[in-house]
């Protein structure tokens, strides 16, 4: 992105999560330095993409706040529905993205080096760090929207990991509803749109967008490098599925590896602070001497934060290597 627009446009950003409260102190620097990874990439879309999936996400966390801080509990002993977020979530969403894209735009300044005329827009069937980036967004993006809207679901979640979808408590890792999948899928066409205006896709036609000539340059589907509207539009659902997938595996991954604890007395899922663990001790016991708390679902091996990452991570590579073989392109182009 040109200074001009980087420089205010990080400012706006983070300022706008200090004055609405949404992030904690380490978060607002967490998220500052993602902004500028984001920002000092030449393409204006990655940035783009951060502030979409983090104003949506703020906006859907904050959808009837009120109904959902009752649905559940905080370890800390309020209710749930926790608002501002702290730096391990940031970088649990963004740290993979980020890290792409530092790749990426390495990539570029070595093509700029060499002259290569194909580097100021994005020839079809090339690239596959863009393609890890969006991924990344794309499911990160679903998995929120699918966990803020899902929970409100009228109708009980079902565990994804039982072996008979039994009905859990709302909140619980690995439920899933109706309205969450559907939810997911929105979240994640988000994503997709942004991408589709504002990724630099090589035009159909004679010239890139830095004036020079490429020849007759014909539509992806038809062997050449350029993206038409169909290929444009396939782009779209491509996105909008891969990133909904990535709700299910969110939560296919928390039902396995992320302990749901309920409280006994109240029947309600207790939620972590800041997405962290929540631990069964001694000090959470009744009057005779029984743990007000068990665990609903899955094993103490990540907490909230470790599974988004993973999640992420495995959703950008997925994408990158199904589309290394879809495009016949060999997976080592990513580290060149």
């Amino acid at each position: 992105m040109h200074p001009y627009i980087a420089v205010p446009a990080t400012i706006a950003l983070v300022w706008r999560a200090y004055s609405r409260n949404s992030l904690t102190p380490a978060g607002l620097v967490a998220a500052t330095l993602t902004a500028v990874v984001h920002a000092i990439h030449p393409w204006t879309v990655f940035f783009a993409m951060l502030v979409v999936f983090f104003l949506a996400g703020t906006a859907v966390t904050k959808v009837k706040h009120d109904v959902k801080a009752h649905l559940t509990l905080s370890s800390a002993g309020s209710t749930g529905g926790e608002v501002r977020r702290t730096h391990v979530q940031v970088l649990a969403n963004s740290l993979v993205a980020s890290l792409l894209i530092l790749l990426h735009y390495r990539q570029l300044l070595a093509r700029d080096k060499r002259g290569d005329a194909s580097q100021g827009c994005w020839p079809y069937a090339s690239d596959l760090l863009v393609i890890g980036i969006v991924a990344n967004y794309a499911a990160v993006a679903a998995d929120t929207f699918s966990s803020e809207l899902g929970i409100l679901s009228k109708d009980k979640p079902r565990l994804l990991t039982s072996w008979d979808l039994r009905r859990v408590p709302p909140g619980t890792n690995g439920g899933i509803t109706l309205l969450g999948l559907s939810a997911g899928f929105l979240g994640a066409s988000t994503i997709a749109l942004t991408s589709v205006l504002l990724l630099p896709f090589c035009p159909v036609g004679l010239t890139s967008r830095t004036g020079k000539l490429f020849g007759d340059n014909q539509p992806g589907f038809e062997g050449g490098s350029g993206w038409g509207l169909w290929e444009k539009a396939a782009w779209f659902l491509a996105v909008s599925v891969w990133g909904g997938l990535g709700s299910l595996l969110d939560s296919a991954l928390g039902g396995w590896f992320q302990a749901s604890v309920i409280d006994v007395r109240t029947g309600k899922v207790i939620e972590g602070t800041g997405g962290k663990k929540v631990l069964l001790s001694a000090s959470h016991t009744k009057h005779d001497g029984n743990s007000s708390r068990r665990v609903e679902s899955g094993i103490s091996f990540l907490d909230n934060n470790g599974v988004n990452l993973l999640m992420a991570f495995a959703m950008s590579a997925g994408a990158m290597i199904i589309s290394a073989y879809v495009w016949d392109l060999p997976l080592n182009t990513i580290l060149q």
